[in-house]
């Protein structure tokens, strides 16, 4: 028979608060610095804390009015007035003041309270952070960053040189969308048919106009600009040298019928298809080599793919010292003008402003733990990987994410997410956390050495192989032998491709 029973068990709830803790953990930098713009924008208990530079000038030119005159020392009073009405003391009279962790990294105090009138948290916001301007000019202000020269990407350059070309409305017009259509490393790859089917592109620019206007592209900058293919882009740039450069007329033959005998070495055969000697092929195919089969990468790029180091590694006094970015400190904290007009109104602590105010206090707090748990774990790294610092990546010891867990104390997931998306900025370079998490790979010996340091002894071998005799993959998989390290011969293979290493024959030069 059916029946009812209670039957007690335990199961894990993440709370609202701790999954908060864990998306922003995950979260890279700038996805991170946007998270908190959007709280800043839609949570009036969080107000915007600006940077110690902006209230140093701030302050400067505070004081520079006041000495002015004394017509203007009451404006000069009037922001000190509104301080104090404000009343600092009042809000944080009595608060227990907690100092943060952050204090070595020249973070600021936070001072936490569970009651809203007293909620005087802040995020922390160091002082390393200092933005240097050029005020130069009588009007003083102009800055460094409007003498800095912004190269030009490809379509602005194509664009500018347009401009000199003498061309009628409608050739123009075709010309400027031949320019739009090409990709940033200058080739293009949409039909003149689809382009001419454009919205937009009229009855009057056909393909035939298209494909003047393309010619146009092509002699507008750097030769190889407009090529619809590897071949095309290397028959223009031959095209365009003198016509007395030597091998010119083999060279050419090469790269428009039989450039893929010439990337897979295959010298015999083109030297019975071409009908020349060794000489004349080698020096044609020299003179091939020194083309650019991706002349568009000359230019600038209009959209950068930016990184923004999360945590920044210095050697001081023969130490390696790691500090939180202060490039990327969420500066935001709880505002005490408003925190106070709730705590003194009736509002009951299901209110919508009861939970914003709750949700701001979360987010402060969550942030801080963000920055505390990334810098940790930034430390650890730092700490376990110190001779690739000094050494290079050949240095690089295996290292797992259990290692650095065990160590701080913390689960493996949320190193997992604190070492996803970040970066760390090195005298070497800046690095993604998770390159320093090596596969451990067994020696001779007994010992093991990561993945990476196998890499890096690869690239080493063919670095110093000779051209005319290049390194195969069986002989580099004994030369590592050699040197106490077993991996299979399609481990090294792998390994060079992952290095976009060419096989040994594509390497060979003749």
């Amino acid at each position: 028979m059916p029946s009812i029973a209670l039957h007690a068990r335990q199961h894990l709830a993440l709370t609202p608060r701790l999954q908060q803790a864990v998306r922003l953990l995950q979260l890279s930098s700038l996805e991170f610095q946007q998270e908190l713009r959007e709280a800043l924008d839609t949570n009036p208990f969080l107000e915007y804390v600006a940077p110690a530079s902006e209230t140093g000038e701030a302050a400067e030119a505070a004081d520079g009015a006041a000495g002015i005159g004394s017509a203007a020392a009451p404006m000069a009073e009037a922001p000190a007035m509104a301080t104090e009405g404000a009343g600092e003391s009042d809000l944080d009279g009595g608060m227990p003041q907690e100092t943060s962790p952050y204090a070595e990294t020249s973070y600021a105090e936070a001072s936490y309270s569970d009651e809203g009138s007293g909620y005087t948290a802040e995020m922390p916001s160091s002082g390393a952070l200092r933005t240097s301007s050029y005020r130069g000019g009588e009007d003083g202000d102009s800055e460094a960053s409007d003498w800095v020269r912004v190269p030009l990407t490809l379509r602005e350059q194509l664009h500018e040189a347009l401009r000199l070309s003498p061309l009628d409305d409608l050739d123009r017009i075709a010309t400027q969308i031949v320019i739009e259509a090409l990709d940033d490393d200058g080739y293009l790859r949409q039909d003149l048919a689809d382009l001419a089917d454009m919205e937009g592109a009229g009855d009057t620019l056909d393909e035939d106009r298209l494909r003047v206007a393309l010619r146009v592209v092509q002699t507008l900058d750097r030769p190889g600009i407009g090529a619809r293919s590897l071949s095309e882009c290397l028959v223009l740039q031959l095209d365009a040298m003198p016509h007395d450069t030597p091998h010119r007329e083999l060279a050419m033959q090469i790269v428009s019928q039989h450039l893929e005998r010439l990337a897979r070495r295959e010298h015999g055969e083109l030297q019975r298809q071409l009908g020349c000697d060794a000489a004349s092929l080698q020096a044609a195919s020299a003179l091939v080599r020194r083309l650019d089969p991706k002349p568009g990468n000359h230019y600038g790029r209009a959209d950068g793919g930016y990184v923004i180091p999360d945590v920044i590694v210095r050697q001081v006094r023969g130490k390696w010292v790691v500090s939180v970015n202060p490039a990327i400190e969420p500066r935001a904290r709880i505002h005490k003008l408003y925190a106070e007009m709730f705590a003194r109104s009736d509002q009951t602590s299901r209110s919508p402003l009861a939970q914003q105010l709750q949700e701001a206090r979360w987010l402060i707090r969550n942030a801080h733990k963000r920055c505390e748990t990334i810098l940790r774990v930034g430390e650890c790294i730092v700490a376990r990987q110190k001779a690739f610092f000094q050494y290079g990546e050949i240095a690089l010891r295996p290292m797992l994410l259990r290692d650095v867990a065990e160590e701080l104390g913390l689960h493996e997931s949320t190193v997992s997410r604190a070492t996803g998306n970040k970066y760390m900025a090195t005298p070497r370079g800046i690095f993604e956390f998770k390159r320093f998490f090596p596969r451990e790979l067994e020696t001779r010996t007994g010992g093991t050495c990561s993945a990476a340091a196998v890499r890096a002894l690869i690239k080493e071998m063919i670095g110093a192989e000779d051209p005319r005799d290049p390194l195969s993959d069986v002989i580099l998989t004994q030369e590592l032998e050699k040197q106490g390290v077993q991996v299979a011969r399609r481990t090294v293979t792998k390994y060079r491709q992952m290095m976009k290493l060419p096989a040994a024959e594509m390497r060979r030069q003749i």
